[in-house]
């Protein structure tokens, strides 16, 4: 079987190789063909240790495909299924799933502790327990969440992080208020996501912050009411908000420096969502009397903050209807081979995201 395999914590490039296998298969297991995956900031992240992963890894858990094969006690799939896989599965008896907060089940991540793919050499981890830049991969029945036939594969696959990320922060964890202003700092395809949630809420005014030019003009085309480069956020600030600051400033970076910028320009009352996934040393500083005196909402955004099974068919509701567009957010595809030429997309902004095809 072919996956694409990061040997050492730090390595730029993955080495595509043909002897892995799938492994661990077993009551309670799928095994899945994997037929479409997105790339996530968060895959470069485990990739250069921003993100905790052992290595030998297989990246990728944005990922869409069939089911080949159920084990024992599987009863709610079959082989044929379409799925979605699901990096953050509940478990639903822990005391965040009783509580609702599915999306601190800390289930998911005991996964990605246990080896996914085994070669001649020895064990290989899945990335977040999965590991889609595979074209089979076996995971808890859990981890394999069914879509309609009408779904394509790599629409899918997008649903299983970035929008569901990006959408959620908006929808759930901000419950963007109709008639607020709002500004995205980072616009890829997480980003993209949270503008396209702002402006389902009825945001008036939906401010993107991005270095890359092409993510700005996308922007723009997604909901965005104007767009500009970090340096000119500050002049941003004072025409939309007359120097106040916005609603709601969503980070979508994961990084310190742009947090406290995304803290800077939210007003006195109003809310920061943290939806980046960034680096256990960089800390975000805070003085205990702009904490008391401002009054701002801190609030992460853990895979979109809400219930993810109901998410996605939400999502999936809302792309039927036409609500959001989820295939523009595809700007590039490449096979599983050229996984490399993917990552350089990602790593110089010229994609929102790119679609491996498996």
């Amino acid at each position: 079987m072919r996956a694409a395999v990061l040997q050492e914590t730090g390595q730029e490039k993955l080495e595509v190789l043909d002897d892995v296998e799938a492994a661990g298969f077993g009551p309670g297991r799928v095994r899945i063909r994997v037929r479409a995956t997105g790339l996530c900031h968060s895959d470069l992240s485990a990739m250069n240790g921003v993100l905790p992963q052992p290595a030998p890894f297989v990246p990728g858990h944005e990922g869409a495909g069939e089911v080949l094969e159920v084990g024992e006690g599987v009863t709610r799939l079959k082989p044929g299924d379409r799925v979605v896989v699901c990096w953050l599965p509940a478990c639903g008896a822990c005391p965040a799933c009783r509580r609702g907060q599915t999306e601190l089940c800390l289930a998911g991540f005991m996964n990605a502790g246990t080896p996914n793919f085994r070669r001649p050499g020895g064990d290989v981890f899945g990335f977040a327990g999965t590991g889609t830049f595979a074209e089979e991969v076996v995971v808890d029945a859990g981890c394999a969440v069914p879509i309609p036939d009408d779904v394509p594969f790599d629409i899918a696959a997008l649903i299983g992080c970035g929008v569901t990320t990006g959408l959620g922060a908006a929808l759930n964890t901000a419950d963007v208020q109709a008639g607020s202003s709002v500004a995205v700092i980072g616009c890829g395809g997480v980003g993209i996501s949270a503008i396209q949630g702002a402006r389902l809420k009825g945001a008036a005014e939906i401010v993107a912050v991005d270095p890359v030019a092409s993510r700005r003009e996308a922007a723009l085309r997604f909901g965005a009411t104007r767009a500009v480069p970090p340096e000119e956020l500050p002049g941003a600030k004072q025409e939309v908000t007359a120097g106040e600051g916005f609603d709601y400033v969503f980070e979508v970076v994961g990084r310190s420096v742009t947090a406290r910028t995304a803290y800077e320009n939210t007003r006195r009352g109003g809310t920061l969502v943290v939806v980046g996934a960034g680096a256990m040393d960089d800390f975000l500083q805070l003085n205990m009397f702009e904490l008391f005196f401002d009054e701002k909402r801190i609030l992460p955004s853990m895979y979109g903050g809400g219930d993810v099974v109901r998410s996605y068919e939400r999502t999936i509701a809302l792309w039927r209807a036409g609500r959001v567009d989820l295939e523009g957010l595809i700007t590039h595809r490449v096979p599983l081979a050229e996984i490399n030429e993917a990552l350089d997309q990602m790593r110089t902004g010229t994609a929102l995201r790119t679609c491996i095809e498996i």
